[in-house]
């Protein structure tokens, strides 16, 4: 596998939330707005390339039974920057993700790319695959809080879609930006791309 098939392949491939159906948590609690995925997913991505690196960087010292606590202090390390980050420069989005950010720590991508590619592989390849994983995460995420954003308040990234357009009518449903919206959405977006995968396979036998 090459640097760009690594990289591509947790974009759609292996996209750790919508295929993998890895770090439902955040997806599900965060994504009430575009920017607070976004926000999230910028944060995971940092976190998960550093830790990787440095846990690919380091695998020769690791013993294979202490790796689990120290790849964990690791993470840690690197969510404790980018919470103290976050609340200098961005209080807002600080405060709006709250909790889910120290959370990171045990965010299943995180941990899972730690011991299944990082501690096995280059540092290069380790931070290629988790830039990829990231973006796929990244991904996820904004693609649920558009969902949830247009579809609870009528807007996108902040901006009253059909107001612009002169419709006022539609103020949104508040149940799309409650907990049940988000797995109301999880369930409707991991449906039709099982369904589109089923349809392709379905036309390709029947050629």
């Amino acid at each position: 596998m090459n640097s760009m098939q690594n990289l591509t392949k947790g974009f759609f491939k292996e996209n750790p939330t919508l295929v993998l159906a890895l770090g439902l948590c955040p997806s599900l609690a965060v994504t009430t707005s575009i920017a607070n995925g976004i926000g999230m997913g910028l944060a995971a991505t940092a976190v998960l390339i550093g830790s990787s690196v440095l846990i690919s960087m380091l695998k020769k010292y690791i013993p294979g039974s202490a790796r689990i606590p120290i790849f964990i202090v690791f993470i840690a390390t690197f969510v404790t920057m980018i919470d103290l980050t976050l609340q200098a420069f961005i209080p807002a989005l600080s405060k709006s993700l709250g909790l889910f950010i120290p959370l990171i720590v045990v965010n299943c991508i995180i941990l899972g790319r730690a011991e299944a590619y990082a501690f096995k592989n280059s540092v290069w390849n380790s931070a290629v695959d988790a830039l990829g994983m990231g973006i796929g995460f990244t991904i996820a995420l904004v693609l649920i809080s558009t969902v949830r954003e247009f579809a609870g308040t009528g807007s996108i990234y902040g901006y009253p879609v059909f107001q612009l357009m002169g419709i006022d009518g539609f103020k949104g449903s508040i149940m799309m930006i409650l907990p049940p919206g988000g797995f109301l959405t999880m369930g409707l977006i991991l449906g039709f791309l099982q369904w589109n995968k089923l349809r392709k396979k379905a036309k390709a036998g029947g050629k």
